[in-house]
């Protein structure tokens, strides 16, 4: 094929060059127009570069390599021309957009010119051609007329490759389904698997001639860090919903199995992780307390005895206040919606309290709200549950606004990974509205809630839960009489004397299913998260694998070339190096002291914003104090309408406050102790939860911002220490005259642990001191850190509550509160900024090191096996082959993963 290929490729270089040159003249961007420029020299440099390697390789009299390595050679040179069609192809694909950004007749006429020689070469290659979309000519030469000389003729093309649909070329991206998504997933591992065996047995085999091979240790290190998040990567779907929306049955429908109980009370006491296991383990349901480091095993079993033992422990919690310090379950149970993907076995179901349920339990209602809030910002989507009984009349806006009050802007941003599901609608009565009109209804109002575009399904998740236990056979008589008394009817048949047919409920269950909405949410959630956190996981992955592919390579190439040198000449370049590498790691301090100044910005962000908290707070709770002190004094009675402190007082104690004859309004009498105790704990009761709303708010705020901040900051470290890293690229490119890439600095998101990840981790650490030295303090996660002994002084006849003195107390508490939250913060934002540097540092310190090892191994080697160096130069082209079939295989999957690249990519 070779032979026959390259005149083809010659002309499609030069098509492609002559446009980029062309359109590069007329451009206004003078940055655009050098990056034009330089993709055209590359280009041509490139097919240069290939040709006169093709024509050494193919002359017979040549005899430098090896015969099999000759062919091997040959062969890595079709790959070349392989991926050098691929490249022109991509470069035309940039090359149309930036004209259609800046139209000129000269360079669409070139481009019309190259795309359809490109596509020539690409043709007998079996590659996809490249296709332009209908209108593009038409459109650009329009819009390109005003900038030509007025009055000069415009020579339309009408190229004979383009109809009414266009040339064949995928410029738009699909969706990635699930199977390509796994097949992706199963190519990335398996060429990292043999690659990492590959560098394995390299290291070995160096290592019995002697060489440490210590420059490699990182690339393998990396290697092995990437496979792991492969396998390990977490994919979390916040389910949130108001009390009684069939949340419970919702997520018993998404994993198939009736475990997790529902009632008409609120269920969820605290958060519930619900991970994926293999059908063949045992299912299991686990409770993590706080203070404890291993999770407490509470059942294995089978779903119906999970289900109960789940409900028995909810109960408890419920009766003794959560004395135990329960923070979160998790359920490991197989999870039909993803069984068929390996690829996400990291996929978590997060069962979240919705805003009703905060309310709806007597201890630490903010830490519920907390965990919804979280979930918002750290999950990969997200999964509001609404009851169509609800909104079948109206649209209940109250509810709405519960679930997106203060979350506007997030919401909105986030709107292609957040799902609206409109429950229940197998209880649609005759005579209610349609489901479409109320899906229209609620459309309207989220979207004057702020969502612009909301995504919402209607689903009977009943229906969906009943129709896989009947397909699985685990339905017991109970499900199936449901099942036969709510679906059967709709798919009954008379046979042909009249006579009702009712078909078994497994015939129907299929249908059922389908029609029940669930699959085509699971379908929807699986995209978002494939197409989304899954795509980027991959990419990442890749980046990582191909780096160290190509560090093997140059490893090569630096070994080849210098026993080609002169030994002599060899010591003074590594002398040079050595020198070189010392000013590049100066440069690299000089960095990091302007990411300190950095640093101060994003402490400086989270401390005004915690100062903000403080006076916020504390004006309100003077407030309520002030309002309690002017109502005792006018004997006001409360205002049902309007909840405050005084009318939450005077709704337990009215009698009391009409017979307190203090003169002054700050002072509360009572008859005894008892009656004391009561008033300052109903004070306690509602100033606690306001205070600890307002940081949970300012918390979710400034935790956005702050993530924000910091991507910033990183970016800024990549840049730079980039730049530092491509100099010294460019120097032993010069010093050893070989072709070596740049060493890409790279943070992949698979190491990018968010701010709420490492604030969980600073406070449970904390909250395991505390417990430990017997004092009673959470860091804001607790109802009891902002509680106060509301002072009161014993008379001869009565008690006397000062609530000047108390709201003292509560001001200082919140004082004290927030000097702890911001050294607490302070330490988790200076341990983050300092790991993202060290990442950067860590990867251009290990690209020197590599350098150097080799360079010492190489000076070792050259002393005692300088007869050698013919056999071992055939050697080392030997295993280059060999690294470049790995490049080429991972050239070859970025290729097919780019053709699904997100928008926002």
């Amino acid at each position: 094929m070779l032979p026959f290929i390259f005149g083809a490729l010659g002309l499609a270089v030069g098509a492609v060059v002559g446009a980029f040159t062309t359109h590069a003249v007329g451009e206004s961007d003078r940055q655009a127009a050098k990056h034009h420029r330089t993709v055209a020299n590359e280009l041509a440099d490139k097919y240069t570069n290939l040709e006169k390697k093709y024509y050494e390789l193919a002359d017979e009299s040549k005899k430098q390599i090896l015969g099999l390595t000759r062919q091997h050679a040959l062969d890595e040179v079709e790959k070349d021309c392989l991926r050098l069609a691929v490249r022109l192809q991509h470069s035309l694909i940039s090359l149309m957009w930036d004209i259609d950004r800046d139209p000129r007749e000269a360079a669409l006429k070139g481009f019309v010119n190259a795309v359809e020689l490109t596509n020539n070469v690409l043709c007998k290659i079996n590659e996809e051609l490249i296709c332009v979309p209908s209108d593009y000519y038409a459109r650009n030469f329009i819009a390109a007329l005003p900038r030509e000389i007025i009055g000069k003729p415009v020579d339309y093309p009408n190229p004979p490759n383009i109809t009414k649909k266009g040339i064949p070329m995928k410029l738009n991206t699909e969706n990635m389904s699930e199977q390509e998504f796994q097949e992706t997933y199963n190519r990335i591992r398996d060429t990292g698997d043999q690659l990492l065996k590959y560098l394995k047995e390299l290291r070995a085999g160096r290592f019995k001639e002697g060489d440490s091979t210590q420059g490699l240790q990182s690339v393998e290190d990396n290697i092995t860090k990437a496979l792991k998040a492969l396998a390990e990567q977490k994919y979390q779907v916040a389910v949130i919903a108001a009390m009684k929306a069939g949340k419970s049955t919702f997520l018993n429908a998404i994993i198939g199995a009736d475990v997790l109980a529902s009632e008409s009370e609120a269920c969820t006491v605290c958060r519930t992780d619900i991970r994926p296991i293999d059908a063949g383990q045992t299912p299991r349901l686990l409770e993590y307390q706080a203070g404890k480091r291993e999770p407490i095993v509470l059942i294995e079993g089978e779903a119906r005895q999970i289900r109960q033992r789940f409900l028995e422990r909810t109960h408890e919690i419920r009766a003794k206040n959560n004395q135990d310090s329960t923070t979160r379950f998790e359920l490991e149970h197989p999870i039909e919606a993803i069984s068929t993907m390996p690829s996400l076995a990291g996929f978590t179901l997060v069962d979240t309290p919705g805003p009703n349920e905060w309310e709806s339990v007597s201890f630490n209602t903010t830490s519920l709200k907390q965990t919804a809030l979280e979930a918002l910002r750290t999950c990969d989507a997200i999964l509001f549950i609404l009851d169509y009984t609800v909104f079948r009349n109206n649209t209940n806006s109250e509810l709405l606004k519960d679930l997106i009050e203060q979350r506007k802007e997030f919401l909105a941003e986030n709107t292609g990974k957040i799902y609206f599901i409109l429950n229940k609608v197998d209880r649609k009565a005759e005579g209610d509205r349609a489901i479409a009109d109320v899906i229209e209804s609620l459309r309207i109002n989220l979207v004057e809630f702020g969502i612009p575009e909301p995504i919402i399904y209607s689903v009977s998740a009943w229906q969906g839960l009943l129709s896989k236990l009947i397909q699985q056979g685990k339905a017991t008589d109970s499900h199936i009489k449901d099942f036969e008394k709510f679906f059967t009817p709709t798919d009954t048949q008379r046979d042909e004397r009249g006579r009702r047919i009712i078909p078994l409920p497994e015939e129907i269950a299929p249908q059922a299913l389908n029609d029940s909405g669930i699959p085509i949410i699971q379908e929807a959630v699986i995209q978002t998260i494939t197409q989304n956190s899954g795509w980027n996981l991959l990419s990442d992955v890749l980046n990582e694998l191909n780096k160290a592919a190509k560090d093997i390579d140059e490893i090569f190439i630096t070994d080849i070339r210098g026993w080609q040198l002169n030994f002599k000449e060899l010591l003074q370049k590594v002398e040079k190096y050595k020198k070189h590498s010392d000013s590049v790691i100066t440069q690299v301090a000089t960095v990091k002291k302007s990411v300190e100044a950095q640093k101060q910005i994003l402490i400086s962000t989270f401390s005004q914003g915690i100062n903000k908290f403080a006076e916020s707070a504390k004006k309100r709770i003077v407030s309520e104090i002030d309002r309690v002190a002017k109502n005792q004094s006018k004997k006001v009675s409360k205002d049902k309408k309007t909840q405050n402190l005084f009318t939450y007082i005077w709704e337990k104690f009215s009698p009391i406050l009409e017979e307190s004859s203090s003169t002054d309004p700050y002072k509360i009498k009572v008859k005894n102790k008892n009656y004391a105790d009561k008033i300052g704990k109903t004070i306690n009761d509602y100033c606690t939860p306001i205070i600890q709303s307002f940081w949970l708010d300012t918390q979710d705020r400034l935790v956005r911002e702050g993530t924000r901040i910091r991507e910033d900051l990183v970016k800024k470290i990549q840049r730079e220490i980039q730049a530092i890293s491509d100099e010294l690229s460019m120097f032993i490119k010069e010093e050893l005259k070989v072709e070596i890439g740049n060493n890409p600095i790279q943070f992949p998101k698979f190491e990018f642990s968010g701010i709420d990840a490492k604030i969980e981790h600073q406070q449970e650490v904390f909250t395991r001191t505390k417990k430990e030295s017997r004092k009673n303090s959470r860091c804001c996660k607790s109802d009891k850190v902002y509680e106060v002994d509301v002072s009161y002084e014993e008379k001869l006849s009565y008690y006397e509550i000062d609530l000047r003195l108390t709201s003292q107390v509560i001001q200082q508490n919140i004082d004290s509160q927030v000097q702890r939250n911001l050294e607490l913060l302070q330490r988790v934002i200076e341990k983050q900024v300092s790991d993202d540097f060290r990442k950067g540092e860590k990867q251009i310190n290990d690209y020197i090191n590599r350098f150097q090892s080799e360079f010492d191994s190489l000076l070792k080697q050259r002393a005692t096996r300088e007869v050698e160096a013919s056999e071992v130069i055939a050697t080392l082209e030997i295993q280059k082959i060999e690294v470049s079939e790995y490049l080429s295989e991972l050239v070859s999957i970025r290729e097919n993963l780019d053709s699904w690249k997100p928008r926002n990519r």
